[in-house]
């Protein structure tokens, strides 16, 4: 079975390297950038990710503006996105589906529901 090959989006160097650490232990490949703007970029020019990890509160553009612009990339409209959230609050699950969002987590980052998440993918 070939790896899945997952892009990570966060602006938080730390959080990066912890969720590459944790997934490459399960055979995941990872890919990474520190802003919606570079994971756009890195999404027109790769054509093998298979799902992806977005901050949803980042500076500049957030992960509620990003997702439906990565949602019209044709390659990737049915991409699996997990939105990922430091704050959650009532609500934030549903704002985040709603915004093309496929799966939802808050941080810190439950290893074992991410995995069932991905599990989808």
């Amino acid at each position: 079975m070939d790896k899945k090959r997952l892009l990570i989006v966060d602006d938080d160097s730390r959080n990066i390297f912890a969720l590459e650490n944790t997934l490459r232990a399960k055979s995941f490949d990872c890919v990474s950038c520190l802003s919606a703007e570079e994971a756009i970029k890195i999404l027109n020019a790769d054509a093998n990710i298979d799902a992806i990890l977005i901050d949803m509160m980042m500076p500049e553009m957030d992960g509620y503006e990003a997702i439906p612009l990565i949602k019209k990339i044709p390659l990737y409209k049915s991409t699996f996105i997990i939105a990922v959230t430091a704050q959650a609050m009532a609500g934030d699950e549903e704002k985040c589906l709603a915004a093309g969002a496929d799966g939802y987590i808050s941080k810190p980052v439950n290893v074992d529901k991410l995995l069932l998440l991905l599990s989808k993918i």
